[in-house]
């Protein structure tokens, strides 16, 4: 490692402390480099325009940053150990490239704000894909609802409780979606604020035209206070896990009922192939190993969100601290989005086993429906259902799985499940990415 920006003349570094320092800065870089090319790109601009940088040291500076960020696409420029960070990375190529030019391109601009701007444009990102695999899950579920609807058992603290239905199964993780892709989209907003110029968190002494750099990056508007941008830091990594979080417990839901739906206790579910795995000893088994990873995904979030919450105990001011947050969001990122990714798909191709689903059903499952019946007759609930919980067994003369759930009229319930209110819902979405 060689080029430190902020090394002192006369101070010898002792290599030990620099690989704790660096940590795995330089590779954990390479997931946010492009939008550091892409600030850096924005601030040359800024620049030029308060007359710091020449236009031709301008567009030579802009060029050489296009070059390097074909570069790192292509594999030829590879961001490795001989660099701190991906910062010091481009500052090193540019000068290398540009002599003079290169070495005027930090002016006015700290790393805590390179690395600000780069997680604010990176976590946008990341938030836009987990608003389309959010969509895309419940698009398949309010399709599978609207497509076919069987009688199966629905449960309360694990034991058979009522009849539901597939198409129920399928609204209520819709609804859970599109609310997750909403969440998701507000958090989006809340995070779309320009740090770009706020340098070390106290301003610099130079005329920075940061609404122009604001409007070149796309955000939605400027984060004012350089304090408050050092502030921010952890705070919107926290909200942005929070968002990831929101779906991947109700992934964690899903999956669970799966893992239980598929096994040869219940029978209720076969998934696709693809989605499972032999054994390595046991020749008969084909086990759910990716609704398994699916459900576990949430812990990987989980501790992503701790790690960050837990560097925060911190006062104003950029702290190194703040250093370790990179990997959280990363990693956490990294798991979560990968698991939302091949729920669409296997929600697309799991087969439900109606015979399975209908031998589950058993006659006490009726007794809420006599108690509601009795009800709406006159009889006052308790009585009714006393009378019901007497007669449990005999709740099922006469009935079916499908008159019960023909019979649930109460908004959302199996006969009016409102599925055109979610799509609207859906497609109001449709922008927020």
């Amino acid at each position: 490692m060689s080029g430190l920006l902020w090394q002192k003349q006369g101070v010898e570094v002792d290599p030990r402390i620099m690989r704790f320092l660096a940590g795995d800065d330089v590779l954990l870089d390479r997931e946010l480099f492009l939008y550091d090319v892409e600030a850096s790109q924005a601030h040359v601009e800024g620049l030029a325009r308060i007359g710091l940088l020449s236009t031709e040291e301008c567009s030579a500076l802009l060029r050489e940053l296009d070059l390097l960020a074909q570069d790192f696409r292509a594999g030829r420029f590879v961001l490795d150990e001989r660099y701190e960070d991906g910062h010091s990375a481009i500052e090193a190529r540019l000068t290398e490239r540009l002599g003079d030019a290169g070495r005027k391109v930090h002016t006015g601009r700290s790393r805590n704000d390179q690395v600000l701007v780069a997680s604010r444009l990176w976590l946008k990102a990341q938030l836009r894909v987990l608003i389309e695999h959010c969509r895309a899950a419940a698009r398949v579920c309010l399709d599978r609802a609207a497509a076919q609807s069987l009688p199966m058992p629905g449960y309360t603290h694990l034991q058979r409780a009522v009849v539901s239905s597939t198409a129920m199964w399928f609204a209520g993780f819709a609804e859970a979606f599109i609310d997750d892709a909403r969440r998701a989209a507000d958090t989006l907003d809340l995070i779309d604020a320009n740090p770009l110029g706020t340098a070390a968190g106290y301003g610099v002494n130079l005329p920075l035209d940061r609404d122009f750099t604001t409007q070149k990056l796309g955000f939605a508007r400027l984060q004012v206070s350089p304090i408050y941008a050092q502030l921010s830091r952890g705070k919107f990594e926290l909200a942005a896990l929070d968002a990831l979080a929101s779906a991947l417990l109700d992934l964690r839901r899903l999956a669970w009922d799966l893992s239980l739906f598929t096994t040869a206790e219940y029978g209720f579910v076969q998934l696709p192939a693809a989605y499972t795995t032999g054994s390595s000893i046991m020749p008969n088994k084909r086990n759910p190993d990716v609704v398994e990873l699916m459900r576990a995904s949430y812990s990987a979030v989980a501790a992503a969100r701790c790690e960050v919450e837990q560097l925060l105990s911190l006062p104003s001011g950029y702290q190194r601290d703040l250093q370790f947050s990179k990997g959280s969001i990363v990693h956490g990122f990294g798991r979560g989005l990968g698991a939302l990714a091949l729920l669409p798909g296997l929600l697309q191709a799991l087969q439900w086993n109606a015979p399975a689903l209908q031998a589950a059903i058993e006659p006490s499952m009726y007794a809420t429906d006599v108690a509601i019946e009795q009800a709406a007759a006159g009889v006052p609930f308790r009585e009714a259902y006393r009378r019901a919980a007497e007669a449990a067994t005999e709740a099922g003369q006469g009935r079916t799985p499908q008159s019960s759930l023909d019979a649930r009229v109460s908004p959302g319930g199996a006969a009016d499940l409102r599925l055109d209110e979610l799509q609207q819902r859906w497609a109001a979405l449709g922008g927020a990415a």
